[in-house]
């Protein structure tokens, strides 16, 4: 068998189209249920691939299948098995059941605050495993960061629900969870990769090498974040309860109350299995920031680059999901 670029992207990663492609074919939530065992073989044949060491035996669909198991389920950066619950893969069934849940249950104090902190809880899970594995951090961070998101989401669903109960319709009492999950994602994600802000991320140059350190490309790359993440929930949060207005209407619907959930989850769902590809798609997923802008932003940091011989116009980074 001929060698193949195991590392090469199968569709045009410069275009919205081919990484749209590409993340519906990454994101694929029947990916979840594999197991562990069979995770970890096709890491293997991966490494074997780029190695040059497979079987002539193995076909280009097992090749294929192991590529797609590998960039579902293991961090770019450190390559290790990453939580499950924390995938972009598992963005579609977990982000359907406790959005739809969220959507459902917001009339009362206590649901808002009962399912932001889930929801909260299983945003910092996702966000700390997308994070650059370059840039740990401390338990007192990650506590620190987790308790600021969730207090930060539940201030501003329960007062944004406190102030439409008194000015505002209960129709737009239903866009409680969307106001809330922005607000949070734009402290948490943050909180989350604060060492990147602080400490910068790796740069390298058109050829892969490491130059240095940024801290503008950390805060590009985490604003392309946040503004990703609320996108993928806006549909969802946003149409779905006109969607529900509108059938409330009618007194056959309301009798039939114990299918609402059940019904919000499942439309959340077909909204996320387009939804996660896209927001994913958004933005380039090796990100580029100009030299100048550095010499300009962090001058420090500029100045620390090593590099032989003339000085790139930009450098690369991931910007992480």
């Amino acid at each position: 068998m001929t060698h193949i670029d195991i590392d090469k992207p199968l569709w045009d990663l410069k275009t919205f189209s081919g990484r749209f492609m590409h993340f519906l074919w990454v994101t694929d939530p029947r990916t979840c249920f594999t197991s562990e065992e069979d995770l970890i073989k096709a890491k293997e044949l991966v490494t074997q691939v780029r190695n040059g060491q497979h079987s002539s035996k193995v076909t280009l669909e097992e090749i294929y299948h192991a590529k797609k198991l590998y960039e579902s389920a293991f961090h770019p950066d450190s390559g290790e098995l990453q939580n499950i619950f924390g995938r972009m893969s598992f963005q579609m069934p977990g982000g359907m059941a406790i959005t739809g849940a969220m959507l459902q249950w917001y009339k009362t104090n206590t649901a808002v605050i009962f399912w932001q902190w889930v929801n909260q809880s299983f945003n910092a899970l996702v966000n700390y495993t997308n994070r650059n594995a370059n840039s740990s951090l401390t338990t007192t961070q990650l506590v620190v960061s987790y308790a600021s998101a969730t207090s930060a989401a539940l201030v501003a669903a329960v007062g944004y629900k406190g102030y439409l109960m008194k000015r505002a319709s209960p129709f737009f009492q239903r866009y409680v969870p969307f106001v809330a999950v922005a607000v949070a994602n734009c402290i948490n994600i943050p909180l989350m990769r604060q060492n990147e802000l602080i400490f910068g991320i790796d740069i390298q140059d058109e050829n892969g090498n490491q130059v240095g350190k940024s801290r503008a490309a950390a805060a590009k790359g985490i604003s392309q974040v946040v503004f990703s993440r609320i996108a993928m929930c806006a549909p969802g949060m946003l149409i779905l309860p006109v969607i529900m207005e509108k059938l409330e209407q009618y007194k056959s619907f309301r009798r039939l109350s114990f299918l609402h959930a059940p019904f919000q989850v499942m439309v959340v769902g077909c909204f996320l299995t387009v939804m996660v590809p896209t927001a994913c798609a958004l933005f380039p997923q090796t990100a580029s920031i100009s030299t100048s802008t550095m010499k300009l932003l962090e001058p420090q940091l500029f100045e620390s680059m090593e590099y032989k011989g003339e000085l790139p116009s930009k450098v690369y980074f991931n910007k992480g999901l």
